[in-house]
């Protein structure tokens, strides 16, 4: 899921770890060369990327969470449910994110036509007979929906989260609980029975307005961005968020894009958009800003993560207990050339 994009809701990181990223990756004219896209197994290249990623993370910090979303046809050779599973690639997670599995796959509020729910509720089930949580986001606002959301979730043992802005840049009103709310200590995501998934701030005036705001809900794990809107936000503040209402421990997972970059993130060149690098491709033209890439490139893996000044591992230093990978289905942008 993707933010809109606005002047009031891009979330940049903080302009003090801009300036090391930037000289540290060395992103401009010395391009690495990958392959060309052509000669590519797109599929395979992600897969590689999402391991390489939780092996990196892991060997960091062996709890360290990795949740790719989307994407789950990586998790068979043939991308279908009756497929040969690809045990490296589960291996390396620890969930995987689904959006629109029940609603909102075309529009929000509606249901998810039978043939697509079908194909991913095959790997999502997959993926829990391996060990590997789903956590499903679907996108609807009428409350029988969303019950039935939660239900047909439940149902297949799946922790869900029925999101009534797909802007994800709210807490919900309804239901006035987590589904499934515990005073239970969440320490593992085998653990979680509920989630919040709010990575836009928009809503909110300050950071501590939005920390206070999340500190008083019971959700067992919270994804958020690293930062609000300039600022990062701290390692006490993380330690508040991890801690529910009602004084059980919690996890607070952090949303990173690796299928696509972002000209409002700290590693971003004004130049690129006249002069991109050999790696980036062309802009999204349903999310103004966001670029795909051709995430096979060591260029743009050495900017995601594998030195101190990484993405990633300002994600670990900061002390959020995983992350949450999007645009895993960047393959299907290649695919489709």
């Amino acid at each position: 899921m993707k933010l809109e994009k606005g002047s009031s809701m891009k979330l940049v990181l903080c302009q003090a770890i801009a300036v090391v990223v930037f000289l540290i990756c060395g992103c401009g004219s010395d391009n690495v060369a990958g392959p060309p896209a052509g000669n590519v197994n797109y599929r395979e290249e992600m897969r590689e990327f999402v391991t390489d990623i939780g092996v990196y993370a892991k060997g960091i910090d062996n709890t360290f969470i990795i949740i790719p979303q989307n994407g789950q046809e990586l998790i068979t050779d043939s991308g279908e449910g009756d497929g040969t599973p690809e045990a490296d690639y589960l291996d390396a997670i620890d969930a995987t994110g689904r959006e629109s599995m029940f609603y909102g796959y075309y529009n929000d509020d509606e249901a998810t036509p039978v043939q697509d729910k079908e194909h991913l509720l095959q790997l999502c089930l997959l993926c829990e007979q391996y060990g590997v949580e789903v956590l499903a986001t679907d996108y609807c606002f009428t409350h029988s929906k969303m019950d039935d959301s939660y239900s047909q979730n439940q149902g297949n043992g799946f922790i869900s989260f029925a999101a009534d802005h797909r802007e994800l840049n709210n807490i919900p009103d309804y239901p006035a609980e987590p589904y499934n709310m515990n005073s239970t200590d969440i320490t593992q995501i085998s653990q979680a029975q509920n989630f919040l998934y709010l990575i836009n701030g928009e809503n909110y005036a300050t950071k501590q307005e939005l920390i206070s705001a999340v500190s008083a809900t019971n959700y067992d794990v919270i994804i958020m961005d690293l930062c609000f809107n300039e600022e990062m936000f701290t390692d006490l503040e993380l330690q508040q968020l991890k801690v529910k209402a009602s004084g059980s421990d919690r996890l607070v997972v952090c949303y990173m894009s690796i299928g696509e970059a972002e000209d409002y993130r700290f590693y971003w060149e004004s130049s690129w958009s006249s002069n991109r690098p050999e790696w980036l491709e062309a802009e999204n033209p349903e999310w103004a800003g966001n670029y795909k890439v051709r995430y096979w490139y060591p260029e743009w893996q050495a900017i995601i993560f594998g030195s101190s000044n990484s993405y990633l591992d300002i994600i670990l230093d900061a002390g959020f207990d995983g992350v949450y990978l999007d645009i895993v289905d960047g393959f299907e942008y290649f695919e489709e050339q």
